[in-house]
């Protein structure tokens, strides 16, 4: 039987309508049901909707008119607004996303191809600090800026490890894992977690003891929004000195960049656990002896030491001398003043800086991550410079953080997070610019790749390791209408987790059988 253009289009039309009404049922059915609770939440309708959903974004890229928009944005200001949150969207079949802070490489915090809500965690905030048992349970609305200030209230000698911008939330940052400065001296931010409190995908409120060691396994490492909605974390607080010792000490081309950053490769991993010395490659313009103009590459040394300039320095000599630091180079502080020092605010500075929940620039960016086993020969890291001197390269940045110290101690397979023992270091490729349009984006991303191509041969293979918090959907993804299949997400899971990866799914099987938790890179359910 023929069926006509016309007849098909009919079809589509009803269909379609069909779709839209179903949605719109569901949509209303969830207000509904969020309304016996008097919760507060935003749809379009709302003046204040687009302010809401705009806070949180850094990434311009997701801050366009074509981004898809939650249908409803909710802020609930309890853990049991979070459970009715969970059971309305499970009863009216809602897909929801999950926000802490907004800072999800590729938005998947806060866009969705699927229809869908947004749980916006910001009035999850409170932090308890007990000095005495050296802990505290931190709210996964919270920032780490805010997690530094409020330890720092109660302790002048107690740390905790993780990432230098204080504007990142603690629900994405430990869900992946989550390093900073001390990472060689005590690991990652999830290494450090005792406990946490979660709303799984039925709505129960569970601490460690009622889930279980494999979910608490798969959340400390597996990626957020995978295996439920976490609530708080309990961390464990570390002992810092009263006195820590910053530098920064910044090496052109002209200087024997290319030599130092050699010879950082082999060096830098083998450090005492107390020194950690990042590199941030740029481009930069600078003048020649004749006043010139001209561009060159820049490497900063950025480093914290546990300890003071009288023990640095002779460690320096003896492993690094041709960097030729010198004690007027060095500077002695709290490790709270580090905190300010690497989040570039002045150190005498007030400390509720680290309070504050707005970035101090949101731009257009694109970011890639590597593992580096092997040191990148001279010839390798020339070919790099090559490309940041192209004109895309004008705000990108390739930052090389070491490891060796405690991450070469910890094995694979304690928590999801596998990237241990064998790693000389890590690298994050990143490209900012700041014009709207596709062609400008479009120009950016493929840099970005190109020289993600080039470094193929000198970084990790088999598989291509990556950071799962530094997202990328380029390295692969799930269907993004919400179906998840097993061999899609090896694709980039093996990448992210590596032989981690099938227990992940084995606990997402257990714990969310119907993927009622997804995302277009959170771990497959066999059963969906």
């Amino acid at each position: 039987m023929k069926i006509s253009w016309f007849s098909c289009l009919l079809l589509l039309l009803v269909l379609s309508s069909s779709s839209w009404s179903t949605l719109a049922d569901n949509h209303q059915e969830f207000i509904q049901c969020l309304s016996h609770s008097n919760q507060t939440y935003y749809t379009p309708n709302n003046s204040s909707f687009s302010s809401i959903i705009q806070f949180s974004i850094q990434n311009l890229r997701f801050n366009t008119t074509e981004t898809p928009k939650p249908l409803v944005i909710v802020t609930p200001v309890s853990e049991s607004e979070v459970q009715r949150v969970i059971l309305c969207a499970k009863k009216t079949a809602m897909h929801v996303r999950v926000r802490s802070a907004g800072h999800d490489y590729e938005g998947l915090s806060y866009v969705s191809e699927v229809s869908f809500v947004i749980v916006d965690l910001i009035n999850l905030r409170t932090i308890n600090v007990d000095v005495n048992d050296k802990s505290a349970w931190v709210e996964a609305g919270s920032t780490i800026g805010e997690l530094y200030y409020r330890i720092a209230e109660k302790s002048k000698t107690l740390g905790f490890p993780a990432g230098v911008c204080p504007t990142v939330g603690v629900g994405g940052h430990f869900s992946g894992g989550g390093y900073g400065t001390m990472m060689r001296k005590y690991g990652l931010s999830a290494d450090n977690i005792v406990d946490a409190r979660l709303v799984d995908a039925t709505g129960r409120i569970l601490d460690r003891a009622s889930m279980g060691e494999d979910l608490f396994w798969a959340i400390r490492g597996g990626g957020g929004n995978t295996f439920g909605l976490v609530l708080s974390w309990k961390i464990k607080l570390l002992d810092v000195p009263e006195k820590v010792t910053v530098f920064t000490l910044d090496k052109t081309l002209e200087q024997n960049l290319t030599k130092l950053i050699h010879k950082w490769q082999n060096v830098a991993p083998r450090f005492h656990e107390d020194l950690f010395i990042r590199i941030i490659i740029r481009r930069v313009d600078s003048s020649d002896q004749g006043g010139n103009n001209k561009q060159t590459i820049v490497a900063s040394f950025n480093s914290l030491f546990f300890g003071g300039i009288d023990r640095l320095l002779p460690i320096m000599q003896e492993n690094f001398p041709e960097l030729g630091l010198r004690r007027e180079d060095c500077i002695e502080m709290s490790w709270i003043e580090s905190i300010m020092y690497f989040a570039g605010f002045p150190t005498d500075g007030p400390l509720d800086v680290l309070l504050s929940r707005v970035q101090l620039s949101t731009r257009y960016f694109k970011a890639k991550s590597d593992y580096v086993y092997q040191p990148i020969p001279e010839g390798g890291l020339e070919g790099i410079w090559r490309f940041f001197f192209e004109d895309e390269a004008q705000s990108s940045y390739m930052i090389l953080t070491p490891y060796g110290g405690r991450m070469d101690e910890i094995l694979p397979s304690d928590i999801p997070f596998p990237h241990r023992a064998g790693n000389l270091y890590k690298i994050q490729h990143l490209v900012y610019w700041d014009e709207e349009g596709e062609e400008v984006a479009e120009r950016h991303i493929s840099w970005i790749r190109r020289l993600y191509s080039y470094m193929a041969p000198f970084v990790s293979m088999f598989p291509r390791a990556a950071y799962v918090n530094y997202r990328d959907l380029d390295i692969g993804m799930n269907n993004k209408k919400g179906y998840t299949s097993y061999m899609q997400a090896k694709v980039w899971g093996m990448k992210y987790f590596k032989n981690n990866f099938d227990r992940l799914v084995h606990v997402k099987t257990k714990v969310d059988p119907s993927n009622f938790f997804w995302n277009e890179q959170s771990i497959p359910s066999l059963t969906s």
